[in-house]
């Protein structure tokens, strides 16, 4: 073996250290905590926003100190191509490797919307159009039933109160869509495992005793009575005299004090002055609600007003003067009230 030959074995073996060694410090790197700034960050990507610009602007904000080590690495597994754009948050200890996951994944940091139960479809709208992650469009209440696929079908009702959650940049159509279908979905449980008899022609009717059901109480214990308080008046032919219908049919000029004439105001939505049902659910109902309206607790009660109590419970009664007393006793207790 000559000594030009050993030479060139040393520097052979020396080469393939050297990188044996560079490779050890860049997985190290890649598996070592990135230095955020602070607690957690957040940044934006854009769509089309290729690694190496992501990369370098990363670095710029101090979050990644290896941008083309990273980029390198990528373009070796092939997840260069593979990020997905999206608003992004990182916690302290995350590593470059989990940055990349994070990327190619599309795990992109989500927001939430709570529709409470008993909203009406105007609350629902503006809170979804004042929400930062949501992007709003310009379509009426037609428009937007239009596009969900349910042209000249009224909103009111159609969208079930529950918490929905999205990524940043999500037109409203998508969520508006999501609780739609939840309502319909909710709304044929419901009528499947239906096992009380009713007086409900059909699903839409089901659907506008709930909204009157949701407005009238918050307590679980009360929803299947007060469903059959109102079936049994709707079997007899009696009218309804539900003030939350009296209200929803009064609109923007009700200022929160229901009057005496305001019951004798005539709209399609007053439940003193016609029978039956109003035209419109009055509120988005919860399934819960919608479970009651079609499961209805069939007793000898005809009648029903609040306690006073701070539950928020009613007393039923069968009879006028059982309920005029009820009443009585309710207006006393509010007189009482310091």
């Amino acid at each position: 073996m000559t000594k030009r030959f050993k030479l060139a074995v040393l520097a052979a073996l020396l080469a393939a250290g050297l990188v044996v060694a560079a490779g050890l410090v860049g997985w190290q790197a890649l598996h070592a905590p990135l230095p955020l700034p602070e607690e957690s960050v957040s940044f934006e990507v854009a769509a089309g926003t290729p690694l190496t610009r992501l990369a370098t602007n990363l670095n710029e904000d101090g979050i990644l100190p290896h941008p083309r080590l990273l980029t390198w690495y990528a373009r070796l597994t092939g997840d260069a191509v593979r990020i997905q754009a999206g608003e992004y948050r990182l916690e302290r200890g995350v590593t470059s490797l989990e940055l990349l996951e994070q990327l190619v994944d599309g795990n992109v940091l989500m927001y939430q919307l709570t529709v409470v139960e008993g909203w009406r479809f105007a609350d629902f709208l503006a809170a979804l159009r004042a929400h930062a992650a949501i992007v709003p469009l310009d379509l009426d209440s037609a428009q937007i039933m239009a596009e969900l696929g349910s042209p000249g079908l009224h909103p009111e009702g159609q969208f079930l109160p529950d918490t929905y959650v999205f990524p940043k940049g999500t037109s409203e159509l998508v969520v508006l869509r999501s609780a739609h279908e939840a309502l319909k979905r909710a709304l044929e449980i419901a009528l499947q495992a239906r096992i009380a008899d009713t007086v409900l022609d059909d699903p839409y009717s089901a659907l506008i005793l709930a909204s009157i059901i949701e407005k009238e109480t918050a307590l679980p214990a009360e929803r299947r009575k007060i469903s059959g308080v109102f079936q049994q008046r709707l079997t007899r032919g009696m009218r309804l005299q539900t003030d939350p219908t009296v209200i929803y049919g009064l609109g923007e000029s009700f200022d929160g004090n229901l009057r005496r004439r305001d019951l004798a105001r005539d709209t399609p939505y007053n439940t003193y002055t016609r029978r039956g049902l109003p035209p419109t659910p009055i509120a988005l109902p919860s399934a819960a609600s919608i479970e009651a309206a079609v499961n209805p607790e069939l007793g000898d009660a005809l009648y029903f007003v609040a306690t006073g109590e701070p539950d928020g419970s009613h007393r039923f009664s069968a009879t006028v003067d059982e309920h005029n007393e009820a009443v009585r006793e309710y207006l006393k207790r509010l007189r009482e009230e310091p």
